[in-house]
């Protein structure tokens, strides 16, 4: 379509044990996201060294003690006192991923969610770990759990194992791509003049609204799906 750009582009072509591998868009949105999340992190890290513990925080150490406190209630509240602990870290690293990536179209980039093959091996590291846990806890009750309630469902259950990855990434790529197919549209057909007052309540829906909820799902359907295989009493 003339004139809209979908912001998917080749930049570079390199030749990998025999295969050509792109540079494209994705790509770099995704290296420069994950730089500005190192940055945050090392900045976060001194000022945590520097405070003063008699003090109380102000300012951005109040904005990482509020994310903090909320991100481990989140995680105890659906993972419970024996997992949490082992998955706070995890949990709180995915989502700020993801919605890093959701949120960068605010300022000019493609997110990198956009792309299938950055969903996909997201959802397969939770897979990894939500089937590591089930071994893990439950032992042989995790293979005799393919048969039940009868043999007959084994299939079935086996399907059920393998669509949660699926479901996972799909989910999060198709609401980040269509969001990001309308600006394109947006931005691409109408006059000048229209782009520079009405596409920002469509930038806060699609981009902040949209993209905070579906970091916000992924992290919870990750915590439930994990706390649901190892089956832990707390």
């Amino acid at each position: 379509m003339e004139g809209v750009d979908f912001y998917i582009h080749g930049y570079q072509e390199l030749e990998v044990f025999g295969a050509t591998v792109r540079i494209t868009t994705s790509h770099v949105c995704l290296a420069i996201v994950m730089i500005a999340l190192i940055i945050f992190a090392i900045v976060a890290n001194r000022r945590i060294k520097k405070a003063d513990y008699k003090k109380a925080p102000s300012g951005f150490l109040n904005v990482l003690e509020l994310l903090i406190e909320t991100l481990d209630k989140l995680v105890y509240d659906n993972m419970g006192r024996v997992l949490a602990p082992k998955f706070c870290n995890y949990i709180g690293a995915i989502f700020m991923l993801i919605l890093t990536c959701n949120l960068s179209g605010l300022f000019g980039l493609r997110p990198p969610t956009a792309d299938y093959g950055i969903t996909l091996p997201l959802a397969l590291i939770t897979f990894v770990m939500i089937q590591y846990q089930g071994i893990k806890w439950q032992k042989m009750g995790k293979l005799k759990g393919l048969f039940e309630p009868i043999f007959l469902f084994f299939p079935v259950n086996v399907i059920s194992e393998f669509a949660t990855p699926i479901s996972l990434s799909l989910r999060l790529f198709a609401n980040i791509l269509s969001g990001t197919m309308m600006m394109a549209l947006i931005y691409g057909l109408l006059p000048t003049v229209a782009v520079l007052i009405w596409p920002a309540a469509l930038h806060a829906y699609l981009d902040v609204f949209a993209g905070a909820l579906q970091a916000y799902v992924f992290a919870m359907l990750t915590m439930v799906f994990i706390a649901n295989a190892a089956e832990v009493e707390n």
